[in-house]
């Protein structure tokens, strides 16, 4: 379980779609991990590493179901498991183009 820490400081342009003073960050915690990582700077990476820890990180990161090759690779270095560890990765090898007539 989470150790009680203060909400990490997140910039709200990365939740421009949603209403920021509403999140529920134990709630939402897959929503944002899943956010910070594929439109935050560094401190925000860091300010939700230290609110959710790697595991929880590695949880919600290894489970979505999309994210840009970019932040695989981002995720891959700083959890340090594999390419194939991700569901959404497998799942678009998986899936075949458009078929050409």
């Amino acid at each position: 379980m989470r150790k009680h820490t203060a909400i990490p400081q997140l910039n709200k342009r990365l939740f421009w779609d949603v209403n920021f003073e509403l999140l529920d960050y134990d709630k939402n915690a897959f929503f944002i991990i899943e956010r910070v990582f594929e439109r935050g700077d560094v401190s925000d990476i860091r300010a939700c590493r230290r609110y959710y820890g790697d595991e929880k990180i590695r949880q919600a990161l290894t489970n979505a179901r999309w994210l840009s090759l970019t932040t695989i690779y981002l995720a891959m270095a700083i959890l340090g498991n594999e390419l194939t560890d991700y569901k959404c990765y497998n799942t678009a090898l998986s899936n075949k183009g458009h078929w050409t007539y």
